[in-house]
């Protein structure tokens, strides 16, 4: 079980360093290359030494593959998420986890005094305290989401987070997110 004191330990203290940053300028099929040779999701984009954007897998398979546009020819300023959502290094497990719940994304670029420290992600939250994102999926769940009448209330089977919209594939209960996938 999660003790509240665990959630107060610092951002700094579970974040990545290692950051793999690429310019805007830069064609998804390199950024895809520089994904697969350092085994990563997603690049922190920057301009200047300041970053501008997040580029994720998702991206390119979303906005690239999907649209069967050519990685060579799609610079990743077109595809990017932006602004990016950043914290604090001394802002708490607690608040990034609640922070990535209410947008909905799984990554927070990590920046003291608009100086690039690092970033955290859902993985590095939950090596430590895996049922933390969890909670913040349901209480960000039930606070934001209305009952959809054409759902169940309940736990997505795949996932397991909470939802009000439940719909029964193939013999599961599943949430919009899962049922998109």
């Amino acid at each position: 079980m999660l003790d509240k004191e665990d959630l107060q330990v610092p951002v700094m203290e579970v974040m990545s360093r290692n950051l793999v940053t690429v310019q805007p300028k830069e064609t998804v099929d390199l950024a895809s290359k520089l994904m697969k040779d350092k085994g990563i999701g997603s690049l922190i984009v920057v301009k200047e030494g300041k970053p501008v954007g997040i580029v994720t897998e998702k991206d390119i398979v979303a906005k690239v593959v999907a649209e069967d546009a050519k990685p060579s020819a799609v610079m990743v300023k077109q595809i990017m998420s932006s602004p990016v959502k950043t914290i604090h290094p001394h802002e708490s497990i607690e608040d990034a986890a609640r922070l990535m719940a209410q947008n909905k994304i799984r990554r927070l670029v990590v920046l003291e005094e608009n100086s690039l420290l690092g970033i955290v992600t859902e993985n590095d939250i939950i090596k430590m305290w895996p049922s933390l994102i969890e909670l913040t999926r349901e209480i960000s769940m039930i606070s934001s989401e209305r009952p959809d009448a054409s759902g169940v209330r309940g736990y997505c089977e795949l996932c397991r987070a909470f939802a009000y919209n439940l719909q029964e594939i193939q013999g599961q209960l599943l949430c919009r997110d899962c049922r998109e996938r």
